[in-house]
């Protein structure tokens, strides 16, 4: 991995784009865009997941503040926080479940004689339409919703994301914990270091509150 890619970016070479494409086009999800296509709302949304955004409104400053960075991150526009919204609840939520089936499969091959380090079975409850409305009123991870729609895109995107961790973990044999390297990440996307180094000779992270602006999916 080139050192001179920020931590986010090469991060994201871990997504199978050509697969991702492959489920995009399925579902139309490109159909029409012109400005925020489902790759850009993926890294968009993975990077607010990593990074604990609390709205919309905070994820449009935080990537305006860092402007010269987004097209290292692949994206191509600024990000308007009214066309992320309009991207989060038109576009079909099965995108985004597909994606995440697809990296989970991938990450339950790869620690096939290992825990994953993810509760996925005690969060399905959370994915079922007949729960959304009570996502809606009760989970304080969902700010960036207004439809059931919305909300199971974002539940999927932070599922993918948090997988997709788990296989750079794997992939890079990294000692730390899931978490760990989560909570790290979580103040050193833009860092220009390889992945391997990055958390080289790191402690393990033992203060697991988790924050209300992602869901809980950690086996503590």
């Amino acid at each position: 991995m080139n050192v001179g890619k920020t931590l986010f970016a090469q991060i994201m070479e871990f997504v199978p784009w050509t697969s991702f494409s492959r489920i995009v086009d399925r579902h139309s999800g490109n159909a029409g865009v012109r400005r925020m296509n489902c790759a850009e709302q993926f890294r968009v949304m993975a990077f607010a997941q990593l990074t604990w955004r609390e709205s919309l409104r905070d994820i449009e400053v935080t990537l305006s503040a860092n402007a010269s960075k987004l097209y290292a991150m692949g994206l191509r526009h600024s990000v308007r926080r009214s066309t992320l919204a309009d991207a989060n609840e038109s576009r079909d939520w099965r995108i985004w479940s597909d994606v995440a089936a697809w990296l989970i499969r991938r990450a339950r091959k790869l620690y096939a004689d290992e825990d994953l380090g993810l509760d996925l079975a005690n969060t399905v409850y959370a994915l079922d339409a007949t729960t959304i409305d009570l996502c809606l009123s009760l989970f304080d991870w969902a700010p960036f919703r207004s439809t059931k729609a919305a909300v199971k895109m974002q539940i999927w995107c932070a599922v993918a994301t948090y997988v997709l961790i788990a296989i750079v973990k794997k992939a890079l044999q990294l000692d730390a914990s899931l978490y760990t390297l989560l909570q790290i990440l979580s103040v050193s996307v833009f860092e220009k270091i390889p992945l391997n180094k990055a958390f080289l000779d790191v402690g393990e992270i033992t203060d697991q509150r988790a924050s209300c602006n992602q869901l809980n999916l950690f086996n503590y």
